[in-house]
């Protein structure tokens, strides 16, 4: 989508990809070999690429390589977020510590060693006692990754026993990351929740769009299915909303470039989550359509972050008039997908812009909390929030998935 967005502006990109430099460009872009696990090396070998070819700015897809992005931005003189700002944009318990110390509205909080043993997990001494409901989280996946609301502490120890065997996973401990050996447990915040992208631009918010999550994301896991753009909500609660979200970016240390921010929000307060050092993940911003002043027509939300990145202000920007949305494809049922039918009736749903699956046959599905991915996206507009969410539910309705499970036994005999 970048690509597309750089071929439009007549701007060349220059990859950065996690991949073994002994490898001869596998994927033909071009490609500066990084390893995100490497974070010195990696900004070293970007920093040498741009003496050869000189980079006007930088764009970090993803969590991992926001700290990479950070410091070759210091590096090369680029504005950008602060390096200590991209560390703990990506930590959820460096976040809150942050947030509490900026006076923002947290909820209680207290981390823990996941090698502990279960019965050491402090449910009711000091300094923090443990109250139900909570939630259990790592505080270095993203995504919904091994997030789960405990009730009591029998499920509290099943949910730190369930989240041991995650980080464990081999996948995970290739990222080589000590930060995946701690763990937080938090109070469970009532309320619906939001998400949030938009602008920093030199320490000021411009926000683009505020995406309702209309399903109730109440656990025992937190899986995002539908964004709906703009919410149901007073203008006096989206300012305090964008305001909540721009004191979070302060305080955690993001600057200049392109944030992505979920909060909470009841009639107490206006709970930041956390804010992230990148853009809208997956393809979900293909969602999002911006009218900038000096265009004349909207361009892709992916066009205003590159147009961003190299230098144009974002101020006076703001998202298309009409309502619009996306539905990431939840996972029924671990299994190998073997097909998926309905995709031609669900694309002719009026309102519905795409369906794009993206899972590959045979691929091993796995849902949250251990899951890391979702079966595709489904994208649509109307002139009303409302319409856009029966749209895509609508859609949705008609798809059929054949999963197998991942092993079959075979009767005897």
């Amino acid at each position: 989508m970048f690509a597309e967005a750089a071929e439009r502006l007549g701007a060349e990109l220059v990859f950065a990809t996690d991949r073994c430099h002994l490898i001869e460009d596998p994927w033909r872009d071009g490609a500066i070999p990084i390893r995100f696990y490497d974070e010195e090396a990696s900004v070293q070998a970007i920093v040498a690429a741009a003496a050869a070819r000189p980079i006007d700015g930088l764009v970090a897809v993803g969590d991992r390589p926001t700290v990479i992005a950070a410091t070759a931005a210091s590096e090369l003189g680029l504005p950008w977020h602060s390096v200590e700002g991209a560390a703990t944009a990506r930590n959820k318990l460096r976040t809150r510590e942050r947030l509490r110390d900026a006076g923002l509205p947290v909820p209680w909080f207290t981390s823990f060693s996941i090698a502990d043993a279960i019965a050491d997990l402090p449910i009711s001494q000091s300094p923090i006692p443990i109250l139900f409901p909570c939630v259990v989280k790592p505080v270095a996946l993203s995504a919904s990754r091994g997030v789960m609301r405990t009730d009591d502490a029998e499920s509290l120890r099943a949910a730190v026993e369930r989240l041991r065997s995650l980080v464990a996973a081999p996948d995970i401990r290739a990222e080589r990351d000590d930060a995946h050996e701690t763990a937080l447990v938090e109070g469970f915040i009532p309320g619906g929740e939001y998400a949030i992208d938009a602008v920093m631009h030199r320490g000021t918010i411009v926000p683009i769009a505020i995406f309702d999550k209309p399903d109730p994301l109440d656990g025992p896991f937190f899986e995002e299915t539908i964004y709906v753009t703009p919410p149901a909500l007073s203008a006096s609660v989206q300012d305090a909303i964008v305001d909540a979200v721009a004191r979070a970016a302060v305080a955690i240390g993001l600057h200049h470039g392109p944030i992505h921010a979920e909060c909470r929000v009841n009639p107490a307060n206006v709970y930041v989550l956390e804010v992230a050092a990148r853009p809208i993940g997956g393809l979900c911003a293909r969602a999002l359509s911006v009218r900038i002043p000096d265009a004349d027509d909207l361009i892709s939300y992916e066009e205003a972050v590159l147009r961003h990145a190299l230098g144009t202000s974002p101020i006076g920007w703001r998202r298309e008039q009409r309502a619009s949305g996306v539905m990431m494809i939840p996972i029924p049922r671990r299994g190998v997908l073997r097909g998926v039918e309905g995709v031609d009736d669900a694309r002719a749903v009026a309102g519905v812009d795409d369906v794009r699956i993206t899972a590959k046959p045979d691929q091993v599905l796995v849902p949250l909390p251990e899951g890391a991915s979702y079966l595709g996206f489904i994208f649509a507009h109307a002139d009303r929030a409302a319409d856009v969410e029966r749209a895509l539910r609508a859609a949705h309705a008609h798809l059929r998935f054949a999963i197998d499970p991942e092993f079959r036994v075979r009767p005897s005999g």
